[in-house]
């Protein structure tokens, strides 16, 4: 063995043995009926022949419940696009994993909801692209998204179940913020979660379409404060502001390895769900090994965990155990290397990338890249560049 080799192995040996996870994020299939152009999933997508089989999710989840797992996400791409679904919230259920949906409310012709409560669904979170249902459907790429995702909020109001709304705002969007506050009232919502888009993925394509002016920012987070206080005791609102405007990174995932894992459709256990994106790792399958070894043991789930691996300023930064160094795929799609400092530290000496990726964006993209599979840019980006090809 290689002193190269050898590298990993020490680090590994260097980190100190996790707590385990909280929660598991099940992306059962990166399909689904809408195209939104800040999506979260890889560029390439999996197709359905590449997708887990009821029996090996079904193991997963046995063994997260074993692991000390406590909430299951079943998302996606669009969950409800498996005929298997009430099936695998049944199985949660049975091992003890509290079951949520993450869902476009856009559910395939031959499944009811009603299956999915029998099953012991305990609670949705829905996604809105806009108020406006013009607007909303044009983000979406679909139609006639925004009248189905109204009814599928009312049967799951009707069902009894809690349900967060999911408003991912931008550019496209960000003016109707109060309107889309009134919309979740109005809907039952127990729950907003107003959360900017993070540039990564599909989003960092649309950059330039997506990312809001600092107007548009001091707006929103006004409307959110002024929210907040009038619906105490109606609706709790939670608000993620982008990193672009940041002067200290968040805390991504409660830190890289630490609270969280995500199962891809084909099987890769990931720190984060953007994380399949990173080069130089090597994510290792549900297919290959169990769970519980690939959390305590796995080499990409050690790389970063603790602070021995951070660089200054992070090393002698007092918030290095409150950050945790930020995101590490921010920090790729921004430098090129995975293990600097988050460029949305004013102490990173990366931060001033933040800048020139605001100046590209002062006059925005006239279009979309919408996400579709096999739809991905022809030519690779350049992380230096903001992610510019």
């Amino acid at each position: 063995m290689s002193a190269l080799d050898e590298q990993p192995r020490a680090a590994a040996a260097a980190v100190p043995r996790p707590a385990p996870p909280l929660a598991l994020l099940a992306e059962l299939s990166h399909r689904c009926p809408l195209q939104c152009p800040y999506c979260s999933n890889p560029l390439e997508l999996e197709r359905g022949s590449g997708e887990l089989d009821t029996a090996t999710w079904q193991r997963v989840l046995s063994e997260a419940a074993a692991l000390g797992v406590l909430q299951v996400h079943f998302s996606g791409g669009e969950p409800t696009v498996r005929p298997d679904l009430p099936a695998l919230i049944r199985h949660a259920g049975a091992v003890g994993l509290y079951s949520n949906l993450i869902t476009s409310g856009i559910l395939r012709h031959d499944l009811r909801f009603g299956e999915l409560v029998e099953a012991g669904l305990e609670h949705v979170q829905l996604s809105i692209q806009d108020a406006d249902p013009r607007n909303g459907d044009r983000i979406a790429g679909l139609p006639g998204a925004q009248a189905k995702k109204l009814a599928f909020a009312a049967e799951v109001r009707d069902a009894g179940l809690p349900l967060t709304i999911n408003a991912v705002v931008h550019r496209q969007n960000l003016e109707s913020l109060p309107e889309m506050i009134e919309l979740a009232v109005r809907l039952g919502a127990g729950r907003l979660e107003v959360a900017h888009v993070q540039y990564y993925g599909w989003a960092l394509i649309n950059r330039d379409a997506l990312l809001p002016t600092r107007e548009q920012l001091d707006r929103a987070t006004a409307a959110v404060a002024a929210s907040r206080e009038r619906l105490k005791g109606v609706m709790v609102i939670d608000y993620v502001v982008p990193d672009y405007y940041a002067k200290r990174p968040k805390s991504c995932m409660g830190g890289w390895g630490r609270q969280f894992l995500n199962i891809s459709p084909a099987g890769k256990v990931l720190p984060c769900h953007a994380a399949e994106q990173l080069p130089g790792f090597v994510f290792p399958s549900v297919k290959e090994s169990s769970l519980a070894s690939i959390w305590y043991e796995a080499e990409a789930f050690n790389r970063f965990r603790g602070t021995a691996w951070m660089p200054e300023p992070c090393q002698s930064c007092e918030r290095r155990e409150i950050d945790w160094g930020g995101c590490r795929c921010q920090a790729f799609a921004l430098t090129g290397d995975a293990a600097r400092t988050d460029p949305a530290c004013a102490l990173s000496p990366d931060h001033h990338l933040l800048d020139v990726a605001r100046q590209q964006a002062s006059e925005p993209a006239s279009h979309f890249v919408y996400r579709r599979i096999g739809g991905a840019p022809a030519r690779p980006l350049s992380p230096a560049t903001g992610g510019q090809p």
